[in-house]
């Protein structure tokens, strides 16, 4: 079972198909990938309710490597509000870490499990 659903529907209809479809021995790795991928995607979007600022991207663009660096200042900060990496800086300046927010949601339990299923690591 998906644990956390993608809050767009037809999304979610296309992952319960592709379980429906799945082999029964791969269908929890991919309950388990999909339930991470909806809650990371969760996770990026929360950043717009933090209104991110001028400044939030000038800070961002400090951290980067000079090439990426000169990459984001040519898109702009318009074009680089859903970046992942500056949707995550975002969320993580205002203390929300994205590996805790997935842990919360997911539950110890099955974060654990997802990190040795489908990462093959302990968490």
């Amino acid at each position: 079972m998906i644990k956390i659903k993608h809050p767009d529907e037809k999304c979610n209809f296309q992952q319960e198909q592709f379980l429906a479809n799945c082999p029964e021995s791969e269908r929890r790795f991919h309950e388990l990938l999909f339930t991470n991928g909806n809650i990371s995607y969760r996770y990026h979007m929360q950043a717009k309710e933090f209104s991110p600022t001028v400044k939030d991207y000038e800070e961002w663009l400090e951290g980067l490597p000079e090439n990426i660096r000169k990459s984001m200042q040519e898109k702009g900060f318009e074009s680089c509000k859903t970046i992942l990496s500056f949707t995550r800086y975002v969320n993580e300046k205002n203390d929300i870490g994205m590996d805790e927010y997935i842990r919360q949601q997911m539950g110890a339990e099955d974060y654990a499990e997802y990190h040795r299923v489908c990462l093959n690591q302990d968490s």
